[in-house]
């Protein structure tokens, strides 16, 4: 990549949604910094993705350990099962028991960090707000709102660099990402998206997580080449 290209922090979970949205940043001519967090989910096999898909696409990867089982009130930080349903039409509008409470702002708060010390001005984050699961830190107000405090809250903001958080998909559905990845070139193979996977990672085909980005892959008239447990 260019020396000249401006730096900055992406949020990769291991995802597929998060894959994208570093593809992305790499094609507006950004230099990632890619940043994940083993924060006590029970689908840690996503931290795997994130180290290969930040091999490639990242100047540096960096896992931050949190412990976010410290308060539970999660499916995937705590023994609550993990919903699962046999097709897409089962989901409501309810705010599901896999919601992490503060998640995306606990995240956006050390990428933020990091951006300081980088002296870097972006965040890339892969929410998106229509093929979702309803978490309410996925929305645009949220986004927009964190974008506020931190040009409130940092050195840089006060000097007035402003600093910008990057949410390229969240009006995308997930037929477009998937599309939109694929046309750069985004190894799929190497994201993983299920709540409760099996222990060899093989994806369970029915929590939320996995109906809707079995549908994007569908609508989008593409193959998922992750492995999926019979369902």
């Amino acid at each position: 990549m260019a020396g000249d290209a401006k730096k900055a922090v992406v949020l990769l979970s291991g995802g597929l949604d998060s894959a994208t949205a570093l593809a992305i940043a790499r094609r507006e001519g950004f230099e990632p910094y890619a940043l994940s967090f083993h924060y006590g989910q029970r689908h840690a096999v996503e931290l795997e993705c994130a180290v290969e898909q930040a091999r490639s696409l990242a100047r540096e990867h960096r896992i931050v350990e949190i412990d976010l089982r410290a308060f539970g009130g999660s499916a995937l930080t705590a023994e609550i099962e993990v919903p699962k349903h046999d097709d897409v039409g089962e989901l409501t509008d309810e705010i599901p028991v896999t919601y992490v409470p503060a998640r995306n702002t606990i995240f956006l708060s050390y990428a933020l960090a990091w951006a300081e010390v980088l002296g870097a001005n972006d965040i890339f984050i892969g929410v998106n707000a229509l093929d979702y699961s309803g978490y309410p830190d996925c929305r645009p107000e949220f986004i927009e709102a964190f974008e506020r405090v931190a040009n409130l809250a940092t050195v840089a903001g006060v000097k007035g660099s402003t600093l910008s958080i990057h949410a390229p998909l969240i009006h995308m559905s997930k037929a477009e990402i998937i599309r939109c990845g694929l046309d750069l070139g985004v190894d799929y193979a190497k994201t993983t998206s299920c709540y409760d996977p099996a222990p060899d990672g093989r994806a369970c085909g029915r929590c939320d997580s996995c109906l809707l980005r079995r549908k994007g892959f569908r609508d989008a008239g593409a193959e998922d080449p992750r492995r999926y447990m019979e369902v």
